[in-house]
């Protein structure tokens, strides 16, 4: 009896609290999918990118970003060609073109939509949890607006496309 009341309650409080950033997964680049719940007790950054973009040399940053906090951080990228069709390349194309001018190694995902009624459904996810911290809308106003999530799960702050990856800003929440 203990347990099938256990299981009801879990059941309904996952239906009440919705879904956890760690109930997602997508197909990544390089063909291997991407679990969130691998992160799991690591904070995780996903940014919306793209390649034809002005921001794109955040590639860098982002990749020292990792480098320097990999221990307890993640990044997430995914390209995008929402804004200003400045990702026109096939998921091919993007991974090459990572790799070759940024020396990209963290998980990059297939190319999705980020805004819009096609947006992929971790970026919807990702968006209704900002506004409900009081981010003001739209959310993604832009290529390389970043996410970060801590290590429990929780979305604690949106950073726009104009904050660097390598800024106090955004460095000062991974100490």
């Amino acid at each position: 009896m203990y347990m099938k009341t256990l299981l009801i309650a879990t059941l309904f409080f996952t239906m009440i609290a919705g879904p956890s950033i760690y109930d997602y997964k997508v197909p990544g680049l390089e063909g291997k999918t991407i679990d969130f719940s691998a992160y799991k007790g690591k904070k995780i950054l996903i940014v919306n990118t793209a390649s034809k973009c002005g921001y794109t040399k955040q590639y860098e940053e982002l990749e020292k970003l990792y480098e320097t906090y990999k221990d307890k951080l993640v990044i997430v990228g995914f390209p995008a060609n929402n804004f200003g069709g400045q990702e026109p390349g096939t998921n091919a194309e993007i991974g090459a073109f990572c790799k070759r001018n940024y020396g990209v190694t963290f998980p990059m995902a297939e190319k999705v939509s980020v805004s819009g009624d096609d947006a992929h459904p971790l970026f919807k996810y990702l968006t209704k949890s900002a506004v409900e911290m009081g981010t003001e809308t739209p959310v993604i106003k832009w290529n390389f607006t970043k996410f970060l999530v801590d290590e429990k799960g929780k979305l604690v702050k949106v950073f726009p496309s104009k904050v660097t990856p390598l800024s106090t800003e955004l460095t000062n929440y991974l100490k």
